[in-house]
Order: structure tokens, then C-alpha cells, then sequence
């Protein structure tokens, strides 16, 4: 009698806890794991995989991309997502908003979503949710539904938007943000917009524990200022400069007014986002003991810990928040390994080539586009380097995947266990190989990582028991579900 659709042989599973890796057999039925054992025999499943030894991590939960941001969504979620099934990304969530960039409107998201989720249905090759950014006051009043019709249960304030524009000095803000003549978008509208999350847990509390609001914490006005000293100054260029104009105090500062924010507004479920510099993760940590009973989550990207300053990309990394000097990488490494980081993602903004930088404009730094795409090395980059630095397996399982799972109500996803979703990664820890864009499925035809040599490569991903990538080729068609937050 073949009880499992199908039967994983000899792999060596990573928990998310614990510290040890365990040589096992998994066996999936219906979509979910079902049996995980020292031995399982291979006339009990009706598809039998060679593990060959591998080290099989849970599906990655890449918990900050964009995708949508500068290409049209029904694009971008296909070939974007089967960037991020080349990684071993099984869940991706993505920022979206109202305004410029993504669908270039704006209005309330009880129109605005229902069109998004349309457009995303049946394009994903992986699993997929949205975070959602509340712009005006309409979108505050309707947090409490998205929760309960749409399953968004996390929202996103960008800090900087109200007068700084999204790739550097703006006066055009209004037209950007697309909201009306009498609203503001400002640190007044932060609060409010932290208000209505609240009263979204308050109206919902059966699901209040896994609503949570997140912040890009930079300071527009800081930014203002420094751009144009900087943009002065001729002994700095490319990305030293961006890193200059947009100064590490300016995310110190934008984390310690948001910190208070959420504690005038008694919201405990706060997510501070891709912090990048040592300034910015002092600060949240400050802020944690402040207020201690806020329940702070911080996030780093995996740009931020493989790039800085020097990096030969030039142009092509420009980031919000920047890519850092040195000593800014090794401080968020040095916090990684004490487990003051929360989770790892990509910030996945698919961005490409001629969209990035106008020819004539190559190498300036001011006229280039912010982001990139990167979810397809993520787990990858974090296995190679996290192990040099004696970055444990388990942690990696942790930051990668059941941490973030576990935030944003992703509940039947994070670890390799009876009963949870068989999202799964098989990595060869060993086989050193070098990041070429042109490898990529992502279509932005170059990558800031291009020639870094990375020791472990994902060789398989199975979404819900299906092979859907293997040896970084595609299989079938997009199986990737909505995830409708928090799930049961």
C-alpha cells in the first residue's frame, strides 16, 4: 500500500531549533509533510527523490519583495517568482502600495486590492501574500477589513516619502504619492496610520497576536540636506556618496520616532526594516529596552551583509536604505551571530538594466533608479558566508524561514514538521559556484552580486510536495497559492 505521494530519501533536515542537523527521510502526502524518520522504505511512496545527502532546509519565507515595483505585476510576478523558486523561496511577500510605481494609482484599496490579487491569480510559480502600505486616511479606515475580507494582516509606513522622493531630492512628493490636496503624509499620519492597526488587533483579537505594522526608517529632512552637501562635494562618488547623503543618524533617528510612535499609540507588533547600518541597529536595540514592552522585530537584507561601499557594482547597487562601508556590514554581522536579528529577506525590487540608469546617465549615482532584485541568492549567500562566520544551520532555518513565517501569520510554513505545508530546500553546503546574472530567471539582466563565488548552491525546491525547481531549472506551471494571513 503506497501511503506518501512522496518520499524525500536520505537528507540531513534543518530545524529552525535545536542545534543539530539530522540524516532522515521525509515523506510528503497531500501537499504536507507527513512522516519524518531515520528510514522510511521507498515501496511506501508512490515518487521516490534522492536527496544524496543534502542539507534540506525549510522553504524560504523571503518576507520583503516588490515585485510589481518598476515592471507591470503580471510580469513581474512570473518571472520574479521563478527567481525566487531558483533560491529555494517557497513564500514571498510582497510591499505594495498605492501611488507612482506598482499600478500608478491611487484611490481606496477596497477597489485598489481586489485588482492586485486579480492580476497576481495563477502567475506565481510560489506561494505569495501582500503587505500593504496605508497612504491616506480612507486606507487607514479600512485596515480592519483588509484583515478580515483580503487576509493582509502587515502594513508598511515608508518614513521618508512625505518630502524626500523614492530615488533621491523630490519636490514633486504630492504627485508621487497620489493621495488628495488636503492630506498629509507625515509624522502625524504615521501615528494615525499605527492607531489603526491597533484598532484592527483591538476589532480582531483572535488574530491581534500576528498583526503587525513595518517601518523604512529614514529621516527625509536629514536626507535633504546632506544629498545636497554631498552632491557638493567632489571627493565622494558612487555608492560612498549615497551612502553620505543619506546618513546612518538619519535611520537612527527615524527608528527612535517611530519607536515612540508605537508606544503613544500602544501598538506592540513593530517590524523596523532592513537595517543597514550600526547606527540604526544601536538604535532599535535602545529602543527595545525603552520600551520594553513592544515586541520590535529587526530585519536586514541579505545586500546589506554581503555588499559595501566598495563594491565593484557601483550604480547598479544603489538602495534605500544605501549599501554601507565595512564597518557597517560587520557590525550587522556581529549582531546576527548574538541573535539580535530577526530575520534575513532580499528587499527583492526587480529593476532592470535601462529602467535602472539611462545610458547617458551611466554612473551617476544621483540619476539612477533605488533597488534590485536578489531573492534567488539569499539563502545561497547567507549559507556561504553565515557558515564562515560560524553562523549555525539551525539559526539560518530561524532567520530565513520561521521567524518570519511565524510574524506574518504564515502558520503552516517555517519548519520541516508533521502537518506544515512540504516547502522545502535542498542545499549542497559544499559546491562553490559564482553568481552570474545571466543564470537568473529574474528578467533584470544584471546583479550588484555578479562574480561573488558563493560555497552552497540550492540544487531542488518542492512547493507543497512539488518539484518546481531543480539544478536552477523551472519545472511545470505557476502552483503558487495566495496566502490569505494569518493562515490556519
Amino acid at each position: 500500500l503506497m501511503t506518501y505521494d512522496l518520499l524525500i530519501k536520505n537528507v540531513r533536515v534543518v530545524r529552525p531549533h535545536g542545534n543539530e542537523v539530522h540524516a532522515c527521510d521525509v515523506a510528503i502526502g497531500n501537499g504536507k509533510f507527513s512522516k519524518i524518520s531515520g528510514s522510511i522504505s521507498a515501496n511506501e511512496a508512490k515518487t521516490v527523490y534522492d536527496g544524496k545527502g543534502r542539507l534540506a532546509f525549510p522553504g524560504v519565507v523571503d518576507a520583503h519583495m516588490h515585485a510589481g515595483i518598476y515592471s507591470p505585476l503580471a510580469e513581474d510576478a512570473v518571472s520574479e517568482s521563478r527567481a525566487a523558486a531558483q533560491g529555494g523561496v517557497t513564500s514571498m511577500l510582497n510591499y505594495f502600495r498605492t501611488g507612482q510605481y506598482y499600478l500608478n494609482k491611487g484611490g481606496s484599496y477596497r477597489k485598489f486590492f481586489p485588482e492586485v490579487l486579480k492580476i497576481s491569480d495563477g502567475k506565481f510559480y510560489v506561494d505569495y501574500g501582500y503587505h500593504l502600505a496605508p497612504m491616506d486616511a480612507t486606507h487607514i479606515r479600512e485596515i480592519p477589513d483588509l484583515v478580515a475580507k483580503h487576509g493582509v494582516s502587515s502594513f508598511k509606513i515608508f518614513m521618508f516619502y512625505g518630502s524626500h522622493g523614492l530615488h533621491g531630492r523630490s519636490d514633486a512628493q504630492r504627485d508621487f504619492l497620489m493621495i488628495k490636496p488636503d492630506e498629509r503624509y507625515d509624522y502625524a499620519h504615521f501615528e494615525f496610520v499605527m492607531r489603526g492597526v491597533q484598532r484592527a488587533r483591538e476589532k480582531h483579537p483572535a488574530l491581534a497576536s500576528q498583526i503587525s505594522l513595518s517601518l523604512h526608517c529614514e529621516t527625509a529632512e536629514i536626507m535633504t540636506a546632506y544629498t545636497k552637501i554631498v552632491e557638493q562635494n567632489k571627493d565622494l562618488s558612487g555608492l560612498a556618496a549615497y551612502s553620505a547623503s543619506r546618513p546612518q543618524h538619519s535611520e537612527g533617528l527615524a527608528v527612535f520616532i517611530a519607536a515612540y510612535l508605537a508606544n503613544e499609540a500602544a501598538l506592540p507588533n513593530i517590524n523596523l526594516l532592513h537595517l543597514s547600518s550600526r547606527k540604526a541597529l544601536l538604535a532599535a536595540l535602545q529602543m527595545q529596552e525603552t520600551f520594553p514592552h513592544i515586541d520590535f522585530r529587526r530585519e536586514v537584507t541579505i545586500g546589506h551583509l554581503i555588499l559595501d561601499v566598495s563594491s565593484p557594482s557601483k550604480v547598479l547597487a544603489k538602495v534605500n536604505p544605501p549599501i554601507r562601508p565595512r564597518e557597517d556590514v560587520e557590525y550587522l554581522w556581529e549582531k546576527l551571530l548574538e541573535g539580535k536579528i530577526d530575520w534575513v529577506v532580499s528587499d527583492h525590487a526587480c529593476c532592470r538594466h535601462e529602467t535602472k540608469v539611462a545610458k547617458k546617465y551611466f554612473g551617476n549615482i544621483w540619476l539612477a533608479k533605488s533597488g534590485f532584485g536578489g531573492t534567488e541568492y539569499l539563502l545561497p549567500a547567507l549559507v556561504s558566508e553565515g557558515a564562515k562566520r560560524g553562523l549555525s544551520y539551525n539559526h539560518m532555518a530561524r532567520l530565513t524561514s520561521w521567524n518570519p513565517a511565524r510574524r506574518f501569520g504564515l502558520n503552516s510554513k517555517g519548519d520541516i514538521a508533521e502537518g506544515l505545508d512540504a516547502d522545502l530546500a535542498l542545499v549542497d553546503p559544499r559546491e562553490t559556484w559564482t553568481i552570474r546574472a545571466e543564470d537568473s530567471e529574474s528578467t533584470q539582466g544584471y546583479t550588484p552580486f555578479e562574480g561573488i563565488e558563493l560555497s552552497a548552491r540550492v540544487k531542488a525546491t518542492f512547493l507543497r510536495g512539488s518539484l518546481v525547481c531543480e539544478n536552477g531549472n523551472v519545472a511545470g506551471k505557476p502552483r503558487g497559492r495566495y496566502l490569505h494571513r494569518p493562515t490556519s
